[in-house]
């Protein structure tokens, strides 16, 4: 690896580059972490969120430990973050792999504790209080006005159990209110779980509705799909790619004529 790419690649992973690469991984580390970390367009910490998800679908504990660990060692992201982070990946990519990724931050934070000489302290148990609201009428009209502002559109009727009590009451009536992570971290979280989906609907209505609220600008927005590409496949890439420009020229369109 070239001396540019290690040294991004300590500073992304915090630790030293590997050795004994293969000529072709030697090649990927070095696009990966000489080309595409250092891009501009997104800070470092607006890629872990998006790299993050990408490590977390593939479900390949060493490389989860391992950004997990790098995101909390450099700073980036806090572990209150990263706590709401994994419960934001369960919801986009599925409880199973969520429980890799939460016992990866588990792992990372207590790894940084004893690098640092701190004290282990048991995890604080949470207030039920962080549940919001408990009136189910409250909760679901607060669900569908948070659906109508993240989607831009207005919530499904509740009409079954997928939209009334999963999408409304706890997607959008509780997961994406919850605090200690932002809403551009969540747009940027979201995207690539969608991607990695593979289902279509939900890539046009989650990267069209982050470029229509402007709380991911299309050069961002480019940026968060080079920094996908590199962690999924060029075709994974090409074809989030198509949407975006799909949908930018939607929302562009629509701009024009109000």
């Amino acid at each position: 690896m070239d001396a540019e790419a290690a040294k991004t690649y300590a500073s992304v992973m915090m630790a030293e580059p590997p050795t004994d690469l293969s000529s072709a991984e030697e090649a990927h580390l070095e696009h990966v972490f000489g080309e595409v970390w250092t891009r501009p367009g997104l800070t470092r910490r607006e890629r872990r969120f998006v790299t993050l998800s990408c490590v977390c679908g593939e479900t390949v504990p060493e490389k989860v430990n391992a950004h997990m660990y790098a995101a909390l060692a450099s700073g980036d992201v806090t572990v209150e973050e990263m706590g709401e982070y994994v419960l934001h990946f369960a919801v986009y990519l599925g409880w199973p792999k969520a429980s890799q990724a939460e016992g990866g931050y588990r792992m990372g934070a207590m790894r940084l504790a004893q690098e640092r000489g701190e004290e282990l302290k048991p995890w604080p148990v949470l207030s039920p209080n962080d549940l919001g609201p408990t009136d189910p009428e409250e909760r679901l009209r607060k669900g569908e006005q948070c659906f109508l502002d993240i989607n831009l559109q207005p919530a499904p009727a509740r009409d079954s159990p997928y939209f009334q009590a999963g999408i409304i009451n706890y997607v959008f009536g509780h997961m994406w209110q919850r605090p200690n992570l932002g809403l551009k971290e969540r747009r940027l979280a979201t995207i690539p779980c969608v991607g990695i989906s593979r289902a279509v609907m939900p890539m046009h209505s989650h990267v069209g509705s982050a470029l229509g609220s402007g709380d991911i600008s299309k050069s961002e927005m480019d940026e968060v799909i080079a920094q996908y590409t590199a962690y999924t496949s060029p075709a994974w890439g090409a074809q989030l790619q198509a949407i975006a420009e799909e949908e930018w020229a939607r929302v562009q369109a629509e701009n024009a004529s109000k």
